[in-house]
């Protein structure tokens, strides 16, 4: 998947690789939007890292009656007007997948498919990731197991790999191996998947087969949050933070459904903006 930088008027431009913006982002729904409002009133630059709105479960939601000063309307109203919202304030927005995020002495990298950024801050506001891991998925991360195949696709040149997953994405993925050499076995992401193996992943066992493999590529919409950011604590399921919305790593902020219930659009909101708030100060502190 090849990443692209999307400017306020709508337009690709080509990402400047020195840059380094004061606050990132991870999520593109109200938390989001609300943070971005903030950083850029206050003359923070920032990037926003957002999948494609439609794969939001705001998105799909059939009617949104209770949220203060709007009419009710379907959530993909909701998502299109939040949206129109985030690119009207500057930000930078990058379509694609957050993989990791990296602390680093006085910043923060943070890989986005194939692209890598550096940032100053980080606000997570990515939600929640209904998908559960496969039983194998977590243990073999970096040692098989790859969510993106233009970043580790030529680790497996001429080797036989596995792409799970659905959609565009995992099409092109698979289309990307191929191209590279690769013996790619395609699996729909719908399904009851194992990964095992030694040092490293080497079998996929799928609906009582196993296939013999050297990697294995699962695409997903998102990265749960608990692989994304090395030293977050979590309690239930939602990030830990405390009132100004810091988690256990500091300079990251997390803020709306990832930080635990009630999910709320109300609620994702206000922590947005104090997430910000706190980016803010953060930054200037430093």
């Amino acid at each position: 998947m090849l990443c692209s930088v999307q400017h306020p008027a709508g337009r690709k431009v080509i990402r400047q690789m020195d840059q380094i913006f004061d606050v990132m982002i991870i999520g593109g729904g109200a938390a989001a939007t609300s943070a971005a409002m903030t950083l850029r009133n206050r003359g923070k630059s920032t990037a926003v890292v957002a999948n494609r709105q439609e794969t939001g479960s705001l998105y799909k939601a059939e009617m949104i009656s209770n949220y203060p000063g709007l009419p009710p309307m379907s959530g993909a109203e909701m998502t299109e007007l939040f949206r129109k919202q985030l690119v009207e304030t500057g930000a930078v927005l990058i379509e694609g997948r957050a993989l990791s995020v990296l602390p680093m002495d006085d910043s923060f990298g943070v890989a986005v498919g194939s692209d890598y950024y550096m940032a100053r801050s980080i606000i997570i506001t990515a939600g929640i990731t209904r998908e559960k891991l496969y039983p194998g998925e977590a243990e073999f991360l970096g040692r098989g197991v790859s969510y993106c195949a233009t970043c580790d696709g030529m680790l497996y040149r001429g080797k036989t790999v596995a792409v799970v997953g659905g959609g565009e994405e995992a099409r092109h993925d698979a289309d990307f191996l191929e191209g590279i050499g690769c013996t790619v076995l395609r699996f729909e992401q719908n399904g009851r998947y194992e990964i095992t193996g030694g040092m490293k992943a080497d079998t996929l066992k799928y609906a009582g087969q196993e296939y013999t493999v050297d990697g294995v590529f699962i695409i997903k919409d998102t990265v749960s949050v608990t692989q994304l950011v090395p030293g977050l604590t979590y309690e239930n399921g939602g990030i830990i933070v405390d009132r100004r919305m810091a988690t256990a790593v500091p300079g990251v902020f997390a803020a709306g459904d990832c930080t635990g219930k009630p999910l709320q659009l109300a609620k994702a909101v206000g922590e947005g903006n104090v997430a910000a708030l706190s980016a803010c100060d953060w930054i200037d502190r430093k």
